[in-house]
């Protein structure tokens, strides 16, 4: 599914047109990633968790050269999801 199919779908089942539900995805997309760019934690009760994890710095290797090579630390997203949601997933 893309976001064009979740906007059509989330429209039908909330009965609001398509561009308000449109609106209302891409508000709560803009502040999910504000909140997780702040360092914030967001939390769904029943659907999950998007947070922020820092990944050390570490020592990897160049795949041509076998050189080792230093990949700097970094911040990435990442998402946990809830038990809910893992519940209806496994059905």
């Amino acid at each position: 599914m893309n976001k064009a199919e979740l906007i059509n779908d989330a429209a039908e089942k909330a009965g609001l047109s398509k561009k308000d539900t449109e609106a209302v995805i891409n508000a709560a997309i803009d502040v999910i990633s504000q909140c997780l760019a702040e360092g914030d934690k967001v939390q769904l009760v029943g659907f999950g968790a998007f947070e922020v994890k820092c990944r050390a710095e570490r020592v990897g290797r160049n795949p041509k050269s076998k050189e080792p090579i230093k990949i700097p630390a970094s911040k990435v997203p990442v998402f946990k999801p809830g038990k809910a949601l893992k519940d209806a997933v496994a059905k």
